[in-house]
């Protein structure tokens, strides 16, 4: 059984639920996957406000609580469709209180499963550009995975992070977390401009590094960069994990 840790934000549980079920092979109701998605935001305080230094309460806390229910209602492999969770401060907490708690679960790592998924699809790409929050970005989740891959990392300059990347997914007029889903044209374009200024550093691919911006960029290709999409390798992991006989190939 399958189980997703939603609520973080919501509308990225439905978008993971939703991909893997793209991602299944199945030609009726019957032959798709069992899952379990616990959406309960309410409960969970905001990573990038935690890791900012904004909120004192370590989200991870919540979010093993989450697993441990998961757990007891019948998953057996679990993942958590938010980058920025995947952060030391927070993933380590959640590691040691599902071991405190002796569970079972498997935990999968979206960014590690984003760098494997990019490995075996594109394995001739070098330049990576990355678009996330301003959390994922200072953590430095995915410079330092790529980096341990050889791989080159490219940013957006600080001054467009702060000003038009962090509040296109947060800002409370605008951003597509306020939004509940739905892209504002402001935040569509600023988002554009990191990827025109990711292209103008020679980046040959980006990953959407939060799980919001795929809503906004759903094709696989933007200003000529290809668009890795970490719910995908998630997905895909946790249909490989649970049920590898219904992972459709890759294509």
């Amino acid at each position: 059984m399958i189980g997703i840790v939603g609520g973080v934000g919501p509308h990225a549980g439905l978008d993971l639920m939703r991909k893997v079920f793209d991602q299944s092979l199945a030609a009726n109701d019957q032959e798709h996957v069992d899952a379990l998605l616990f959406s309960l935001p309410s409960s969970i305080v905001d990573r990038t406000e935690y890791l900012l230094g904004r909120v004192k309460e370590n989200p991870g806390r919540a979010m093993a609580g989450i697993l441990l229910r998961l757990e007891q209602a019948g998953a057996t492999v679990a993942a958590i469709p938010c980058n920025t969770a995947h952060a030391a401060p927070i993933w380590d907490l959640i590691g040691k209180i599902l071991q405190v708690r002796k569970s079972r679960i498997r935990l999968l790592h979206m960014i590690g499963e984003t760098l494997s998924l990019m490995e075996s699809r594109y394995p001739d790409l070098r330049r990576i550009g990355i678009l996330a929050t301003t959390g994922t970005s200072r953590s430095g989740l995915y410079q330092q995975a790529l980096i341990d891959k050889s791989y080159d990392p490219l940013l957006p300059p600080d001054d467009m992070q702060h000003e038009l990347i962090h509040p296109a997914i947060y800002d409370p007029e605008y951003g597509i977390k306020s939004l509940s889903g739905r892209v504002h044209p402001r935040a569509m374009a600023s988002l554009r401009e990191g990827f025109s200024s990711l292209a103008g550093q020679g980046a040959e691919a980006v990953i959407l590094g939060c799980t919001e911006i795929p809503l906004a960029f759903p094709a696989p290709a933007e200003q000529g960069m290809i668009c890795i999409d970490p719910a995908v390798a998630l997905a895909r992991a946790l249909l490989r994990e649970s049920h590898p006989d219904k992972l459709k190939p890759l294509k």
